[in-house]
Parts: structure tokens; sequence; C-alpha cells
């Protein structure tokens, strides 16, 4: 089973997600935890979550985050690309950076 499929759980929007809530890559393994989740409150937009992995914190960007329910967040990556992620600090970035980013992967088939 994949994890969105397991998860009988309603969606919940990003602001009600709380920290600990666990997060699964997109074949089902756990690979960490939320820390914390990023918006730009002015403009009510989703920026993404910082999560705690055994490696370390990663920040995840909102295109990754496929689903959010109460009792866990599910990603459209897998566990190696979680482990790949940048770290929190090198990964907020200006929007611009970020939307710049997000349009080449749309570009280019989600690579």
């Amino acid at each position: 089973m994949t994890a969105g499929v397991d998860d009988d759980d309603h969606q919940i929007g990003y602001k009600a997600l709380e920290r600990g809530v666990p997060v699964y890559a997109s074949g089902g393994e756990p690979v960490g935890t939320v820390h914390r989740v990023l918006d730009n409150a002015r403009e009510h937009i989703f920026d993404g979550i910082v999560i705690h992995t055994p490696a370390g914190r990663r920040f995840v960007d909102a295109p990754e985050v496929v689903r959010i329910t109460r009792r866990r967040v599910t990603l459209s990556i897998g566990a190696a690309e979680v482990a790949a992620l940048p770290e929190p600090r090198g990964a907020l970035q200006t929007r611009a950076q970020r939307a710049g980013r997000r349009w080449r992967r749309r570009i280019s088939g989600g690579r």
C-alpha cells in the first residue's frame, strides 16, 4: 500500500498541522516528523515544512507535500530524495528563487 492509500483520515489545512506529526515518503517509508510549517502569512500561501529526520532538519518545499492529515504528512518524493533535501537555512530563499525552481521542475517534467 502507498502512504496515501492506507491513511483514511480527513485532509486538513496546512495551518492546522501540528509539530510532531509523522512524515512519510512517497513509498510509505517514515522519514521524519514535522518541526515547523512555513507560509507567507500576508498572501496566505503554503511555502513548505521543516521536518526532523535522522540526519537533521530538512526543508520540504510545498509542491512535494501531497497530503496533510491530523496523523501524517505524505510527500511526493522518495526517502532518498528526502535525505538529499537542504537544511532549512539554505532553503529559505527568496520567493523568486523558489518560484524559478518550481517552474524549472514543471518545464522539465518534474525531474
